[in-house]
């Protein structure tokens, strides 16, 4: 008998038919997949897809996702056919700007261990005879990139999870979510038909925002028409191709024109996104009877503009001079989901238990994506994370229509542009500022942004101190790409923050408080440090997978007997614990805890540098000796009659705090620091000179240095699970991985010339081979050389040689003492 969870999918494109398959070859059978069109031709983005697959990605999951998506789609096979054509992928450089690009995508490749090379012109002509191979400067070749028949696949999905019970139901439409105690009980279908259902996963595509109008969830994304054309036949191509599809030369991408061409037998498939973003309004969608749906009339191909891509067709036959004289047969302008920030969106909805979305999931990462969602709802968390994907990733202000709006449409403009790992969107903008906005202006503050935030990454009043910086302490030139975005301020901010004392803005550090009569018991049981100390208490702590791998890194307050405040990383956390605190209410009501996000409400100064105590004792009467305030302990305070919560912490390895104080008097407290510390040389600084210090003292910034498929010994976190404590998340994993030799390790590396820059995601060669890659990367202001943490095989030790390629170049770089500065904590603790 099956006993597997009733499971509806909606949605019978790519991602909703592997989805169906990859939870039937776990044994979950009792699926039903509900699709509005006909099933066999849907009229989503995947009925229409030119099928593409460029497997790499600066993210190393979505690059795992495409190889997956390749190697599924190769043996899902019929009648000798798999569903995927392995011609290979080739992107090639008209500009200087572009073949650098390539050469970073190269590094990319080889970080993720894909299989690519960097190819000259002429090796680009002999593998694509129709280039005109003087405008093409050289190349990029990944050799298992290719075309996904979409289309086909779903059929033989279909077919595949048919034959092991699942039940697909086309023509079908939806008409509600059913629900019932805050969790799914079914989806409704028609008027008066509800299919029964304990989890319900939308996999609707571009619809997908009106399934999450059904249950009031915000899903961020946007509709976009982007153009795609087949030529008439080029003689070229006469008998080259057996089949109106069938392709022999390798996909190709012309990013200096945002362009893209595949065959079709004896024609080329042009895709551009040349043209302007064309949102598009679900409610004015033909509706097309089954009957007539072909691949011609569906409601996600709309008419073809032609105006808007003859400049691409120009485009296109200066690159492609067999097209000269040929004209355009067939155009449509085709329907795809864009989001805010790219990614795809994935995860369980927090306000309804048990609905999942599973959209904006394009044909290169469909069947990996899936795989992934099946593996969360079956084993409780996937194979490959899904992190960068999270639908709760994105701040409340991030999933207004406008905001959706007008960033999807940026990143569809953008989509092939060259982009820096620091760029900034320049809209839109400061719709995120901390009370001390009107400072940081009058100090020229240089803004980037991240989650919406504006934060300083230098400021301008400090550039007078580059005259009296001492010459120790000044960093040598840059390359051209790692001098974007930064300032050589940054090293007057890093030394005056080591020999004075500097003010860093951490208020969009995200902040939760937890309450109740339920919270100690939730935080222990969620974290990996020992939470039940006394008030005034601050633990460092892990949030865990039950595979042992960190999920998130938090430092927990105790404020009181039953609060608490939390700094987390992103608004996935908050999702995490509402979602766990709903659980544990659920099973002992006596149980509850309340989790707030209070980042809005207050604010928060960083107050470090050796002399910070000294600034401390002009505006507060409070005892901020170590023996009254030791690291990691919290107190209330007042400073210059501001009730302040004041934590011994410090992410830049300095002597000092953070303080917290409440939205409204957060002016005021700079004014009141920054006054009183003129004396002691105080400055503000920015994130510049913050990253450079946390790497010299080997802090880990979660997402980047470590992630969910990393455990916390192998990430040298291991110290921050309490000794002797069971019983939470992950505690059976730890158990096993505590005696287990990890293969990997992360590493501290010192570039061995001093002057060398990488920025984060180079491959990292040992004797010559592939061995790694870089996470982060900084100039150490203090420690005098350029540094960055990589993942390196756990054999590596110190004073071991290693080079890092940046850009096809090879940089000498040694295993070194992780961390390099103050590794005996003694300006921390003193």
């Amino acid at each position: 008998m099956n006993q597997a969870p009733r499971v509806v999918i909606i949605g019978a494109g790519i991602v909703g038919a592997n989805l169906a398959d990859e939870l039937a070859v776990r044994g979950w059978t009792n699926t039903t997949v509900i699709e509005q069109g006909p099933l066999h031709l849907a009229g989503g983005s995947t009925s229409h897809a030119p099928g593409l697959v460029f497997q790499t990605n600066a993210s190393k999951s979505m690059t795992e996702f495409a190889s997956y998506t390749v190697e599924k789609l190769l043996s899902l096979t019929k009648d000798g056919t798999s569903c995927f054509n392995q011609v290979g992928g080739l992107e090639i450089a008209t500009t200087p700007e572009r073949l650098e690009e390539l050469k970073r995508r190269h590094g990319f490749a080889t970080s993720w261990g894909l299989e690519s090379r960097l190819i000259d012109p002429a090796e680009c002509k002999r593998l694509y005879p129709l280039l005109e191979q003087d405008t093409v400067l050289g190349g990029f070749l990944v050799p298992s990139d290719g075309l996904a028949s979409a289309a086909r696949a779903v059929q033989l999905l279909i077919e595949k999870s048919t034959a092991a019970g699942v039940r697909f139901l086309g023509d079908t439409t939806v008409t509600g979510i059913e629900q019932e105690g805050g969790k799914v009980t079914g989806v409704r279908i028609g008027d008066d038909t509800v299919i029964e259902a304990d989890i319900v996963v939308s996999c609707a595509g571009f619809w997908g925002p009106a399934i999450g109008d059904m249950i009031g969830m915000r899903v961020p994304l946007l509709p976009l028409a982007h153009q795609y054309v087949t030529s008439d036949a080029l003689p070229e191509l006469a008998g080259r191709n057996p089949g109106p599809n069938g392709a022999s030369l390798p996909i190709l991408r012309h990013q200096d024109k945002d362009l893209y061409y595949r065959e079709h037998g004896d024609r080329i498939g042009i895709g551009s996104y040349a043209h302007r973003p064309m949102p598009v309004d679900l409610d004015s969608l033909a509706k097309v009877p089954a009957e007539r749906m072909s691949e011609h009339e569906m409601p996600s191909r709309l008419d073809f503009t032609e105006e808007d891509f003859l400049p691409s067709w120009e485009d296109s036959k200066k690159l492609l001079p067999a097209l000269g004289g040929r004209s355009i047969e067939d155009g449509f302008n085709g329907i795809f989901s864009f989001t805010p920030d790219g990614g795809p969106l994935v995860g369980q909805a927090p306000q309804l238990e048990g609905f999942y979305v599973a959209e904006a999931v394009w044909v290169t990462h469909s069947a990996g994506i899936a795989r992934a969602v099946a593996e969360l709802l079956i084993d409780g968390q996937p194979s490959i994370s899904l992190h960068e994907g999270e639908v709760t990733r994105f701040e409340a202000v991030q999933t207004t229509k406008e905001y959706v709006s007008e960033t999807s449409q940026q990143n569809f403009v953008e989509i092939y542009d060259i982009r820096h790992p620091l760029e900034p969107r320049t809209s839109p903008r400061d719709l995120r500022s901390s009370p001390f906005r009107r400072r940081q202006d009058e100090l020229g503050a240089v803004y980037l942004e991240s989650a919406a935030w504006e934060r300083p990454h230098w400021f301008e009043a400090n550039r007078d101190l580059l005259d009296e910086l001492p010459e120790a302490w000044r960093s040598p030139g840059r390359d051209e790409w790692s001098s974007k975005f930064h300032s050589p301020i940054s090293a007057a901010e890093a030394w005056k923050t080591r020999t004075a004392v500097a003010m860093y803005d951490m208020t969009p550090l995200k902040r939760l408080e937890v309450s109740g009569p339920g919270a100690l018991a939730l935080l222990q049981r969620l974290s990996t440090g020992n939470i039940a100390k006394k008030p005034g208490a601050v633990t460092y702590c892990l949030l865990l997978n039950p595979d042992g791998g960190i999920r998130s890194d938090v430092t927990i307050a105790r404020l009181g007997e039953e609060r608490f405040q939390l700094g987390v990383n992103s608004n996935i956390d908050l999702d995490y614990f509402t979602v766990q605190a709903r659980r544990q209410a659920e099973a002992d009501p006596a149980a509850w805890a309340h989790v707030s996000d209070i980042t809005g409400a207050t604010c928060c100064i960083g107050l470090w540098g050796p002399l910070a105590r000294e600034v401390m004792a002009k505006v507060s009467e409070d005892d901020f000796s170590n023996e009254s305030l030791k690291y990691f302990r919290s107190a209330e305070v007042v400073i210059g009659g501001i009730p302040v919560t004041a934590m011994r912490l410090s992410y830049v390895g300095e002597l000092g705090w953070e303080l917290y104080a409440s939205a409204e008097t957060g002016q005021k407290l700079w004014d009141v620091l920054f006054e009183a510390g003129r004396e002691s040389g105080i400055i503000a600084a920015g994130r510049g000179a913050f990253n450079s210090l946390r790497l010299e003292k080997g802090y880990r910034l979660w997402g980047t240095d470590v992630t969910p498929e990393h455990h916390p010994f192998e990430s040298g976190l291991g110290f921050s699970i309490a000794k002797d404590k069971t019983g939470f998340v992950g505690a059976d994993a730890v158990d096993v991985l505590r005696t287990k030799p990890s293969d990997r390790a992360l590493r501290c590396l010192t570039v061995n010339d001093g002057t060398s820059m990488v920025l984060g995601k180079e491959p990292v060669f040992i004797d010559g081979s592939p061995a790694g890659y870089v996470t982060s990367a900084a100039y150490g202001y203090t420690v005098r050389t350029p540094l960055a943490y990589a993942w390196l095989p756990a054999a590596t030790v110190e004073g071991d040689q290693v080079e890092i390629e940046y850009f096809g170049r090879r940089i000498p770089a040694t295993v070194a003492a992780d961390p390099l500065f103050d590794p005996k904590m003694e300006r921390l603790r003193g």
